[in-house]
């Protein structure tokens, strides 16, 4: 089979300790449209929080998608990922943004973060 790609409730963040924590470590990295907020943790594997505020994206299917392609990609790539607790925000708004240009931000971001 390979490796496992499901998105299981351990590889997320779910309480508000998780997320201050991750806020709290203060890296960050930058993309055009999302910022990746990360810090490691001991856990042997990458664990994702997705923030999307209704100021950058006012409809909610907008939301939604943004955090459907995050989702996707950190699916992905998580095993190829170092252990970090991860946030990924969006920064700017995406009202004129395509789907492939927040994949490829988003791409992007996790790439760097495997460089890290």
């Amino acid at each position: 089979m390979g490796v496992d790609q499901r998105f299981l409730s351990a590889y997320r963040l779910r309480k508000t300790d998780e997320y201050s924590s991750v806020f709290a470590f203060r890296r960050a990295l930058k993309g055009r449209f999302l910022i990746a907020h990360y810090r490691p943790n001991e856990l042997g594997t990458a664990r994702l929080g997705v923030v999307v505020a209704k100021k950058l994206a006012k409809r909610a299917n907008v939301r939604n998608l943004v955090k459907r392609i995050v989702r996707e990609q950190f699916r992905k790539i998580r095993a190829a990922l170092p252990p970090h607790d991860l946030i990924v925000r969006l920064h700017a708004p995406v009202g004129q943004a395509t789907r492939a240009m927040i994949n490829d931000d988003v791409a992007q971001l996790f790439e760097r973060l495997r460089a890290c």
